[in-house]
């Protein structure tokens, strides 16, 4: 398990999360026709979750002058590159439980984020979330020198991309080139797909594994323990950056002083949020000012019960089921629509010159009125 790095240099406190992972272009398909085109890249879904429950973070991601999207942290633009684009197509796989599933193809790449792309300054959390194989084992390796607790998504580690046509596929984590930065890991997130190219009970010696089950919530695995934690009911339409918010919520939960615990239940809970909408999700203001106050509410709960201790961190504490119970409240609570986030889309994207510094969520630009797919689903994918 990864502990605390001493701090040898300059340390702002106003930013407490690194964030690295390029920003892309998503573009949806369905039956050869495009549905929607958004904001991509696991960056974004943090970021989104991020602003909404005012974490602050720097975000270091790469696009290429083609980027068209506002975002509330500039990227770094690279000039004779083109941004990162993915084809998500719905109509090209089924899931296990035979339910329609997507088939990702990497059909752009913009370059890959250097060591040398990274801030020179510590931050107390890391976040190690490339989609599209553009973290290198160096920079990751430098996260780990300038962050007190690393989380990587194992899906910036084990992601190959066929040479033809892009298509997303898998090497084990043993063959991935990161293995031996295993140690130095504070928590691995892998999806229930994603797993499988894991050794869950080798890795849980060194690190925490979080595993995302879809409706089923999540589930951490360390050194001594597991737990599961329970999910939220959710309408699927679209399972895009359910895993990415999940861990926006869970690393949000953590740098707010939650117990671990708790944290993955707030995971759990933006994930159910983002599977309802179509791309990057819209919070709703009212909402999240009802989580920020049941956070913090929850924040004074474990202070004054706990001692910190560290083995206790993994716990679940007394009082999280009511924890799950007032953010299902906050959940049922809100009037949100998947009609009125259509109403609400903003004009058309700016070019990237134009990017300014501001927190919102960039919505999804939707070409038809069908959603891409529909089940149900309680977590992230």
């Amino acid at each position: 398990m990864a502990t605390s790095l001493e701090h040898t240099q300059n340390h702002d406190p106003s930013q407490n999360v690194l964030i690295v992972g390029n920003y892309c272009h998503d573009v949806l398909l369905r039956n050869g026709d495009v549905v929607a085109e958004t904001l991509g890249g696991a960056a974004s879904f943090i970021s989104n979750v991020f602003n909404g429950l005012t974490v602050s973070y720097h975000l270091t991601s790469k696009v290429g002058l083609d980027f068209k999207y506002p975002v509330s942290y500039d990227p770094i633009v690279v000039s004779s590159a083109r941004t990162t684009v993915f084809h998500a197509h719905f109509d090209l796989g089924f899931d296990g439980n035979g339910h329609q599933d997507r088939v990702l193809k990497r059909v752009v790449a913009c370059d890959p984020i250097c060591p040398g792309d990274l801030p020179d300054m510590r931050f107390d959390f890391g976040m190690a979330v490339g989609v599209g194989g553009e973290i290198l084992p160096e920079t990751l390796e430098r996260m780990l020198e300038i962050c007190d607790v690393v989380f990587a998504d194992i899906q910036a580690l084990i992601r190959i991309f066929d040479g033809n046509d892009g298509t997303v596929k898998h090497v084990g984590l043993k063959e991935s080139g990161f293995y031996h930065l295993l140690p130095r890991i504070g928590f691995l997130k892998a999806s229930e797909e994603e797993a499988l190219f894991l050794d869950v009970e080798e890795v849980r010696k060194w690190c925490c594994v979080v595993v995302t089950h879809g409706k089923d919530g999540c589930k951490l695995y360390w050194k001594d323990g597991e737990m599961k934690i329970t999910p939220f009911s959710a309408n699927q339409i679209d399972p895009t950056g359910a895993g990415d918010s999940f861990l926006g919520g869970f690393v949000a939960g953590l740098v707010q002083r939650l117990a671990t615990p708790d944290a993955a239940l707030l995971g759990n809970f933006f994930g159910s949020l983002t599977v309802a909408q179509i791309g990057l999700p819209k919070l709703e203001l009212r909402l999240l000012q009802k989580v920020k106050d049941e956070v913090q509410r929850r924040k004074m709960q474990y202070i004054s019960c706990s001692d910190r201790v560290d083995e206790l961190k993994f716990m679940k504490p007394l009082g999280h089921e009511e924890f799950h119970a007032s953010l299902t409240a906050v959940k049922s609570m809100s009037t949100h629509s998947i009609e009125e986030c259509q109403q609400d889309l903003p004009v058309s994207p700016k070019p990237v010159e134009q990017i300014k510094s501001v927190h919102y969520a960039m919505q999804p630009k939707l070409l038809l009125n069908n959603p891409v797919h529909e089940t149900n689903s309680n977590g992230p994918g």
